[in-house]
Formats: structure tokens, sequence, C-alpha cells
């Protein structure tokens, strides 16, 4: 799995702080945005605003990713998250080379391996020869196993990154999207640590862990 933030909101923090004063000032954006304070302000500002639950101020803010080589079963939990931009590699325009992401769970016993293996690439078989067929790949494609690889760019707003992280970065959510958002936060503190400090399970949001089976990171309510 390969994910690379490419494109972002330039000075997200001055954008956010300048989203947040101007609900309650006078001024207009522009006037606001020329007299700044002091980074270290505007963060604290910022925190105590969503701290208020008036999050809305982090819509200003937009990252897009690079995300390639994760199974059609991880994209399919990706693509829930409605409030963001998708573009996925077609299956429908681009043959499949036969490459499958193998869960660490199967990928440790020697015999789930050999039949993880076997079955996906008699998959990968069968996809071939229907194509050889005269088969369109529009229709081949439907043996193709959830572990079939695929690339895809991802667009989010701060507010719906803020909320997909809380979810996925919890230790319960499924593996494979836990490890895609631990890559998407470390993309995003490369540019901006203070943001990459908001993506964070969500019991660290609430105070205390809501799931039934706790991990034990925060106390249950």
């Amino acid at each position: 799995m390969q994910v690379r933030l490419i494109e972002y909101t330039p000075q997200p923090i001055k954008t956010i702080y300048v989203a947040a004063r101007t609900c309650y000032s006078a001024r207009t954006p522009e006037e606001v945005g020329k007299t700044l304070p002091s980074e270290t302000r505007m963060k604290a500002l910022i925190k105590r605003i969503i701290s208020q639950g008036h999050t809305s101020i982090l819509e200003h803010v937009t990252f897009s990713f690079s995300i390639c080589d994760v199974s059609r079963a991880c994209s399919h939990q990706l693509v829930r998250h409605r409030i963001a931009s998708y573009s996925q590699q077609s299956q429908r325009y681009v043959r499949s080379h036969g490459e499958f992401v193998i869960p660490p769970s199967i990928r440790r016993r020697k015999r789930a391996g050999e039949l993880f293996r076997r079955v996906v690439d008699g998959l990968y078989a069968s996809y071939c020869a229907l194509l050889d067929m005269g088969i369109s790949k529009e229709d081949a494609r439907y043996v193709l196993p959830n572990a079939q690889t695929t690339n895809l760019v991802m667009t989010m707003d701060l507010r719906e990154l803020v909320h997909a992280a809380s979810l996925r970065l919890c230790s319960r959510s499924q593996w494979e999207i836990r490890t895609l958002f631990q890559k998407v936060k470390r993309e995003v503190a490369k540019k901006e640590r203070f943001v990459a400090t908001l993506l964070v399970p969500k019991c660290k949001h609430m105070g205390y862990c809501p799931e039934e089976d706790s991990c034990g990171l925060t106390p249950k309510k």
C-alpha cells in the first residue's frame, strides 16, 4: 500500500482561522487575513472553537491523496465516507494484472496462504481465459475477488477527514483501512503537524471509549 499527499490547501491554519474569526467579526475575511496573530494564538482559537462543536470551519481546507495497491475490499469501505471525492481505477477499462492483497492472518499460516493463492490465481486464470474468449473486461471482471488491488485519488475536506480518521484509526477498525488512515495521518503531518494532531480515534475526541469491547486507550463511559 502506498499513500501520498498530492495536493492540499496552502496555509491551512490561516484559512481555518480566518473562517473562524469571520463568524464573529464585523470585518471582512480579507481584512481578518491582513491582521493575523501569532500561529500559537491562531491554533489556540481553532482548538477552542472545535471543542465547542463549531467544526464547519474545517471544511475550507482540503487534502488530495494518491492511494495505490489497496484491495477492492478496502476501497469499498473507504467510499462509504460519502462527503468526499473519489476517482478510482476502472476494471472496465484497465486490465487486471493479477495482483492481490493477502491479509496478514492468512499470510502467517502456510496452509491458509497456499489455499488463498490457489483460489485467487485460479480466479485470475479464469479472468484471462474469459478475455481470450472475447468477453469484455467489464464482464470478465465479475470473477475477480475483493483482494484485487486498485488505485484511486481521494479528496476530503478536513472536517470529513477528522471524522473518517476518528472511526478508522480506532483499534477495532478493519486492519487494512486502519493502515491506510495511519499513512494518511503521516502524510498530513509532513506538511502540517497541528492539523495531523486532529486525526485521532474517536475516543480521543470524546474523552471516553464508546465501544463495547475497549482496547483500553481511554476509559469506558
